[in-house]
């Protein structure tokens, strides 16, 4: 959906156009449903933090600055949804979960039993490693590498400049590769 398009939804959705309201809705759902899956960890959670972001976001539509991007509005709303819902459940362990589901849908195509077992336990190694970083530093390695925003987005996002954003993935990568050091020989 393009600017103008998404301006002149806008639009219809503050004059409260049912069609409008919907088509918003469709248009985002997927991209928000997976960001919020990717922080709590819990699909029902998931769920729940999707209608809670596009309340939330048809509330404050009159907020909205065509300066900025609207994915990235909407994902920070769905990011600032999501964080609240795992202060409330104390669940940021959740995350490995979710990571591990998505690894098993690769591990899926392996071709024979061998290879399973050794991407499994690599796999494994690095969820471990990714799960250890603290939440700034794994939060944006979620954004960049499992939403594929660009820096300027998750930057947005998360109310920080470009240059932190790329201090923070330059140093999670390091400490990833510091924890997975002995995997390399393999």
């Amino acid at each position: 959906m393009d600017t103008a398009e998404t301006s002149q939804l806008i639009e219809q959705c503050l004059a409260k156009d049912e069609r409008a309201l919907e088509l918003f809705v469709s248009a985002h759902q997927t991209d928000v449903f997976r960001l919020a899956l990717s922080i709590v960890q819990d699909p029902a959670v998931a769920n729940e933090v999707t209608q809670e972001t596009f309340i939330a976001a048809l509330r404050s539509l009159r907020s909205y600055q065509e300066k900025s991007s609207f994915k990235a509005w909407l994902f920070t709303i769905t990011l600032n949804t999501s964080r609240s819902h795992l202060r409330r459940q104390k669940a940021l362990d959740k995350l490995r979960m979710t990571l591990t589901s998505i690894l098993r849908l690769d591990l899926q195509r392996q071709s024979t039993p061998e290879d399973v077992v050794i991407q499994s336990e690599k796999e494994k190694a690095i969820w471990k490693a990714l799960n250890e970083l603290d939440e700034k530093h794994r939060t944006v390695m979620v954004l960049r590498y499992f939403q594929d925003l660009p820096i300027s987005e998750i930057a947005e996002i998360l109310s920080t400049s470009e240059g932190t954003i790329h201090s923070r993935l330059h140093t999670a990568r390091d400490r990833l590769r510091n924890a997975l050091t002995p995997l390399h020989g393999e």
